[in-house]
Parts: structure tokens; sequence; C-alpha cells
């Protein structure tokens, strides 16, 4: 029996939350959707973290995703731009996790190395090797959306291979996991 499975990539932000999804169809990728919800015009955070997890169940209900993929936030200078992309990030796993489907976790790196082999590559190199890859016709004018779609793709090429990266099954894999989080 042939074995198909949906991948939802996310790139989580507080200001656009970049999200592609991809068909495996024996073991190919084929392209299906791209797209960022913005989040700009918003002003109250947490009106932005309640809109990141509906627009996330609304992804779930629509496409039936088997995996999540996720980009983890990445330590910048900035303690508050990494606690609010944490909570965006958070929130987006929530949604997943309430549903029951396995998420998995992969570093900015990671995804730039599984794309285009250099954990250093700009967002624009990384769009461009999506658009050869999955023979996009064109690419959108923000690249967000071309990283949520880069962190599926990363997952079907690390296909259960996660060194360095972290997997959730569910709640209590979750918890099981991050036990340091818990007071």
């Amino acid at each position: 029996m042939e074995q198909e499975k949906i991948i939802l990539g996310i790139d989580p932000g507080t200001t656009i939350m970049g999200f592609g999804l991809i068909k495996v169809v024996r073991k190919s990728m084929v392209f299906m959707q791209l797209n960022e919800l913005d989040l700009k015009k918003y002003s109250d955070h947490y009106l932005k973290l309640k809109l990141i997890f509906e627009r996330t169940i609304e992804l779930i209900e629509t496409y039936h995703p088997d995996e999540i993929a996720i980009e983890a936030p990445f330590f910048g200078k900035n303690v508050q731009s990494m606690l609010k992309l944490g909570r965006a990030q958070g929130v987006a796993m929530a949604a997943g996790l309430s549903r029951e489907i396995p998420i998995t976790e992969y570093s900015p790196k990671k995804i730039k190395m599984a794309i285009t082999g250099n954990g250093n590559a700009s967002k624009e190199q990384v769009a461009k090797m999506l658009q050869q890859t999955l023979k996009l016709k064109s690419l959108p004018n923000n690249l967000d959306a071309t990283d949520g779609l880069a962190a599926a793709v990363c997952h079907f090429y690390n296909d259960g291979r996660v060194e360095g990266s972290k997997s959730y099954s569910g709640w209590g894999a979750f918890v099981k996991q991050n036990l340091d989080r818990i007071d």
C-alpha cells in the first residue's frame, strides 16, 4: 500500500508566521501550499498569540497534516524578542499537540543546511533552492512563507533522523523532555 503523509512546516513569529505544506508520496515531495499569517496590524501581543493558535488549528483542520516541523527560535541578543518568538512557537506547538500531531523542532541552521547544504545560507538562497527543488513558479515577496516551507522540507529530508532536534508526540512527551521548564 502506498504511504502518503502531509507535513506542515511553520516559521513562528509575532509579526509574520510563515507556513508551508508538502505531501510525501512514495518518497517524493509534492508541493501543496505556502503562505503567511500577517500580524503587523495588531498591537496586542496576546491577540497575536490567539491568532497564531487559531490559524494553526485551521491549517490542521483543512489539510490534516500527519506531522509538524517547526523552526526553533534562534538565540539573539534581544531577550524580549526571543521571549516573544518562544511564545509564538509555543502556541503553534500547543495547537498541534492538542490534535495529537507529532512535532519536530529544527534549528534555523539545521533547516538551512538541509535545504542548501550551508547552515549560514541567506533567506534568499533557501527560497531559491526551494523554488528549484519544488518547481515553484514564483516566490512570495515576503520570505517567511518559504521559511515555513523550508521547515517541512527539512523534516522530509531528515525522515526520522532527528539528532540535534526535539520531537514530541503529545503533551506527555513534551513534558517528559522539558522537565526543567516545569515549576
